[in-house]
């Protein structure tokens, strides 16, 4: 890819709603780090505006724009509209990175690195996770990026969501991986092996912050851990609600660190200072 000679680099974040997003705090943070000039900004397009989405990335292909971050809602549906898929995001079927490169427009997807990278640091490097089971709340794009990275980390991965159908659709893109799908309403006799419990939902982000996607009145599983890919807040109910039953659980800020820095990898060839991303959060976040 061609990458601006004076690295003023142009990059943003399109999904909706996008208002709390910490995106452009982070990125920013990785652009001061190394010197350099540029913006990151904010590119709402709502769910159903196909026009909105390819106008956008049209502006990557004039090179308006170097990069862009994808988010809800349009992890899956900007694939269309791109001209080539990174093994990765092929394997997961989302995007959430796009760059253009060679005359093409190409998706990747730094969820499934970037989480496995923090969910490691999370548990401990030393854990030895086979025959360990993992249930995963959701089946949209985040969804399918975990459900990725764990299966292919030795995993047993069971999958939920509201809608079982989106559950079924999600596990028949895996068919390599034995993947076991359980209704919401029978969570209860399905958790006793269960040591970790992943939310890819966005049940619980600001400004809804009283809600969790846990069922109400289910225990967690004893001794399981909980990871929750919402970041903001900094505290959401479903990690409040682990932490009062004495369980491990952690939000998906380093996860999010972890993909930004990623992508701004891809888009300018640099490694950037993980710790001055954090440092950006703790700044500019109550």
């Amino acid at each position: 890819m061609k990458r601006p000679s004076t690295f003023d680099l142009q990059l943003g974040l399109t999904g909706y709603p996008l208002s709390h997003s910490l995106s452009p705090i982070i990125h920013s943070a990785a652009l001061h780090a190394c010197g350099w000039e540029g913006s990151y900004s904010l590119f709402p397009v709502p769910p159903d505006d196909k026009h909105g989405l390819r106008d956008l990335l049209s502006r990557i292909r004039s090179a308006e724009l170097h990069g862009l971050n994808v988010t809800i809602p349009h992890k899956q549906n900007v694939i269309p509209l791109l001209d080539e898929l990174t093994p990765t995001a092929k394997a997961i079927g989302a995007v959430n990175t796009i760059y253009f490169r060679e005359n093409k427009l190409i998706g990747d997807n730094t969820d499934a690195p970037g989480f496995l990278t923090d969910l490691r640091n999370f548990l401990g490097e030393g854990l030895e996770v086979k025959g360990r089971s993992v249930l995963v709340l959701g089946a949209g794009g985040s969804a399918r990026a975990v459900v990725y990275a764990l299966a292919n980390d030795g995993w047993k991965v069971m999958l939920t969501a509201r809608r079982i159908e989106q559950a079924q659709h999600l596990a028949a893109s895996f068919v390599n991986y034995p993947l076991q799908i359980t209704d919401f309403n029978l969570l209860e006799i399905e958790l006793s092996n269960i040591s970790l419990i992943v939310n890819t939902t966005p049940v619980g982000m600001t400004p809804k912050t009283d809600q969790s996607p846990w069922p109400q009145n289910l225990p967690f599983p004893p001794c399981a851990a909980i990871y929750d890919l919402v970041y903001n807040p900094r505290e959401t109910k479903l990690v409040k609600d682990a932490w009062s039953q004495g369980l491990v659980a952690a939000t998906g800020l380093g996860m999010l660190i972890e993909q930004a820095a990623l992508s701004f990898e891809i888009w300018s060839g640099h490694r950037p200072s993980r710790e001055a991303m954090f440092e950006s959060i703790h700044q500019n976040t109550h």
